[in-house]
């Protein structure tokens, strides 16, 4: 299922009814969350989910994504961790070295990352070849101080691509012990200022955040719907932890009144989100197309 963003006011359009020229540059955005050390596909076992999902075919698609297309980013927005035995025996050590041979870009934490400990996510780093990006846990005190960063810059083209992460509150979600000193910041006071940093510090030409707080909630709690209203430069947040299946993303106002998109693609590696942003000379970008694929 195929549909895209406005276009200078318009309605959403498909890939097909817009076509790029030369002095466009179109950027291509994949992602996904709360995988959950969902290794292989569902087993054929009748179910829902029967044959779907696996890191080969996730890879495969990825792989003849980047042959069709110049400026690609892979991202994960936390969860990698729990699930599946693959966990309990290897402790992460497979999920990071899959995401690296497949060339994730950046990845942000999930509450069930530190279900082996802050030590056991700690350990798994050395087969992560991506930054962790969090911006609102501070690390201070524990083992993960310096070895995560708050945000990153992408070169793709002329065009600089910062992206953020942002975690959701620990605390009554996971045990104390497992995430120790961590202490736990605020998530839309946070995000405003890594963005602005972003915007006007280092220039970049769109703002991506990765975000495990969580799609929308009936009470209120801070979630990506809230965190789109709530902010002023953000282009695109990448969501999880809610698990929720968006064929195409929704787009909010922010407090400028500027459009925010937001995108999720459910779990277990289901799917694979993708979004083609497409930027003019002046490189305001537009998202033209998005691709949320279920992997067969």
């Amino acid at each position: 299922m195929a549909a895209g963003l406005a276009l200078s006011g318009l309605p959403f359009i498909s890939s097909t009814d817009f076509q790029p020229g030369p002095e466009f540059i179109t950027l291509t955005i994949l992602h996904t969350n709360d995988v959950h050390s969902r290794i292989e596909p569902f087993p054929m076992d009748g179910s829902r989910n029967e044959g779907l999902g696996g890191a080969a075919k996730r890879a495969g698609l990825i792989r003849k994504i980047r042959e069709q297309q110049q400026h690609v980013l892979l991202l994960d927005a936390g969860d990698v961790f729990q699930g599946t035995p693959y966990f309990n025996f290897f402790g992460g050590e497979l999920e990071f070295k899959l995401m690296s041979a497949m060339g994730y870009d950046a990845c942000t934490i999930g509450n069930h990352d530190f279900d082996a400990g802050i030590e056991g996510l700690e350990r798994q780093l050395v087969h992560a070849n991506f930054p962790l990006l969090v911006a609102n846990y501070d690390f201070s005190d524990t083992v993960l101080n310096g070895k995560t960063k708050e945000y990153t810059i992408f070169k793709k083209g002329p065009l600089k691509i910062g992206v953020f992460g942002i975690g959701i509150e620990l605390k009554g979600l996971v045990p104390e012990s497992l995430y120790k000193e961590t202490k736990y910041i605020d998530p839309l006071q946070t995000a405003n200022k890594i963005a602005g940093i972003l915007k006007y510090d280092h220039k970049c030409d769109y703002i991506i955040c990765l975000s495990h707080l969580g799609y929308k909630y009936n009470e209120q709690k801070v979630s990506d719907v809230v965190l789109a209203s709530e902010s002023s430069d953000i282009d695109l947040i990448i969501g999880g932890h809610t698990h929720t299946f968006m064929r195409t993303p929704d787009i909010y106002r922010n407090k400028q009144n500027k459009e925010v998109v937001v995108n999720q693609v459910g779990w277990a590696g289901i799917m694979l989100g993708r979004l083609d942003v497409v930027f003019e000379r002046n490189k305001k970008g537009h998202c033209v197309h998005c691709g949320n694929t279920l992997i067969r």
